[in-house]
């Protein structure tokens, strides 16, 4: 199974989590910038919500290689503590991928709010996350 995993961050926060998964499910975590080369089995993409949407370059991420993204799991981070989940399903579905049922997002540090977060507890919950996508697909 090609699992990859892709994000777009701004602070960083996201990208902390792009590592924590990447190292569990032994991928490369790479920007969206980054071209996706293969047909991914699973599509680990992770963005915060920027006015209320995720980033431009995640959408023409999911645009551009939607023939290519066969189960795509949601994850970011957010200071608002809302997730990019459900116009990230909507764009996916409309482009006919299957999107993964459950998502992870945790507070991202910004300005004065969630300081040092994400956080220990915050990395491993998106390791999990993976974990659980992965065990729940093979089954």
């Amino acid at each position: 199974m090609n699992v990859e995993v892709y994000y777009c961050t701004r602070s960083g926060n996201t990208e902390k989590l792009a590592a924590a998964i990447s190292a569990e499910v032994g991928a490369i975590a790479n920007e969206v910038g980054v071209p996706l080369e293969e047909k991914a089995d699973v599509l680990f993409l992770g963005s915060s919500l920027y006015a209320g949407k995720p980033d431009p370059a995640v959408r023409e991420f999911v645009e551009n290689n939607a023939d290519r993204i066969g189960v795509l799991a949601v994850f970011g981070s957010s200071a608002s503590g809302s997730s990019t989940y459900k116009s990230l399903k909507a764009l996916a579905e409309e482009k006919g991928i299957t999107v993964f049922e459950k998502f992870y997002n945790c507070p991202g540090h910004f300005w004065f709010m969630h300081k040092n977060r994400p956080n220990e507890h915050d990395l491993d919950g998106a390791a999990s996350f993976a974990r659980y996508v992965l065990d729940s697909i093979a089954d």
